[in-house]
């Protein structure tokens, strides 16, 4: 449509009309100004409401269809409802365009203003979303973010290695170990001020990260890749580690949110359980392996060499592989003329230890610390025995150094876990004789004063 000339259009009236015959546009809008020419009162008339601009022009739109006209009127007006709606009745009423009938039909008259309105509203929802969103935050985002930079800027430098750590790390009684300075970063705006960067070595750990290992309960929160891995398998190596966590497969920890950091942590294992998983895909990996190998890489025996098949080789009886060395009946010989009781070959086989340790044990504490071993399988618990073999003290793994050091006259441990060289440095202040474990860390020298036995390596 043209322009109207209003500077306010409240109402537009549209109205159809087909005419008999063939017209334009000024035989139309004449007609409607001459038949409704006094019809309604000078107050109402056409001529003199557009004179006062209380309506705009009118636009009218042709669709010749043979020998009829057929097709649109549309009247602005900034008059009110009632009054628009006269007019409408009014345009209505012509019924003749020139020497031809005519027929109009009020469609509509709608209120232009209510469109604009919807618009409006519509505009102002999305401004107001836009200024919450960007541009104004409000006073809780403020606080955080000012609170966020302010831990950010309290990282410190810990040890000689200077490793970035949070401010805590040295009072807290628990230590997170990661991997650089961003994940520090990341775990200090999460509140979190007790964590400690290695700093991505996985083949020369700090000695800083070492003493707190010993001194504290540590953590190590690694990223969720094959770094991660290594980083946590160089740290269990080398230092004492209580738990172990990873962030999402993918993720690194400087990454994290802090939902995801706290589920994370939550989520930590011991140090023993994680060994026992990785040490389990280990001989998975080797065992496939195995199995992918070509079968010419295999050499089967020959039967020319005078060797038998598998399937001819006879199993060797219990009996036989239970059987004691020579040197160790000797010594029980030697211990049943004292009055103690010799050693079965079975508690041989499950505790045997070099001559000079084992007349200190006696046959009956030998199976029971085995079978307490077998006891104890997946509880991640450990046991205290006395000298007469009855269990002092069972308590879970990570309270086990705190009663070894509290315990008087203790002979032997029993724990469903790792056997390190802290828990065997306290055992030899204690007097105690004998640790079985699952497992064992690497030992800088073999001990001669007491008895280590595991169920992967037997007596080490």
């Amino acid at each position: 449509m043209a322009k109207t000339y209003l500077e306010i259009v409240k109402y537009m009236v549209e109205s159809e009309f087909t005419i008999d015959g063939m017209v334009d546009k000024p035989d139309i809008i004449g007609a409607v100004f001459g038949q409704t020419e006094g019809l309604l009162g000078n107050e109402l008339d056409l001529r003199e409401l557009q004179k006062n601009g209380k309506i705009g022009r009118i636009e009218i739109e042709l669709q010749p269809q043979g020998n009829r006209t057929h097709g649109k009127l549309y009247l602005p007006a900034s008059l009110d409802r009632i009054e628009t709606c006269i007019l409408a009745a009014a345009v209505e009423a012509v019924d003749r365009v020139g020497p031809y009938e005519a027929q109009f039909a009020i469609k509509k008259v709608e209120d232009t203003r209510s469109e604009k309105r919807r618009k409006i509203l519509a505009r102002a929802k999305d401004l107001v979303r836009i200024l919450l969103n960007t541009e104004i935050p409000d006073s809780r985002e403020i606080a955080e973010l000012v609170q966020s930079d302010v831990r950010a800027s309290e990282i410190a430098s810990y040890g000689p290695e200077n490793l970035p750590a949070g401010p805590d790390v040295g009072k807290s009684d628990e230590v997170i170990i990661v991997e650089g300075r961003a994940d520090v970063l990341n775990l200090l705006r999460n509140d979190i001020t007790n964590a400690v960067a290695v700093g991505g070595a996985t083949n020369n750990i700090p000695k800083t990260i070492i003493d707190l290992c010993n001194q504290k309960e540590a953590t190590i929160f690694a990223d969720g890749d094959r770094g991660g891995d290594l980083i946590i398998r160089s740290l269990m190596n080398a230092a004492e580690i209580d738990y172990v966590t990873k962030a999402p497969d993918g993720k690194e920890v400087e990454d994290l949110t802090r939902k995801e950091i706290i589920k994370s942590l939550r989520a930590k294992t011991p140090v023993d359980q994680a060994a026992s998983d990785e040490l389990r895909r280990q001989r998975q990996g080797q065992s496939y392996q195995r199995t992918q190998q070509p079968a010419q890489a295999r050499p089967m025996p020959s039967n020319s060499s005078g060797i038998k098949p598998p399937s001819q080789l006879k199993e060797p009886s219990r009996e036989s592989t239970l059987k004691p060395a020579p040197s160790i009946i000797k010594s029980i010989s030697s211990e049943d003329d004292k009055g103690i009781p010799a050693i079965e070959p079975q508690s041989l086989k499950e505790g045997s230890a070099s001559p000079a340790a084992q007349p200190a044990l006696q046959s009956v504490i030998l199976t029971q610390l085995s079978s307490g071993l077998d006891e104890l399988s997946g509880t991640l618990r450990s046991r205290i025995y006395d000298p007469a073999g009855n269990v002092v003290k069972e308590v879970p793994i990570r309270e086990l150094l705190v009663e070894v050091q509290d315990s008087e006259g203790a002979y032997a441990i029993v724990l469903d876990g790792v056997i390190t060289q802290r828990l065997v440095e306290l055992a030899l202040q204690k007097g105690i004789k004998a640790i079985y474990g699952n497992r064992a860390n690497p030992f800088q020298k073999k001990e001669k004063d007491i008895i280590l036995y595991t169920k992967e390596q037997g007596v080490l």
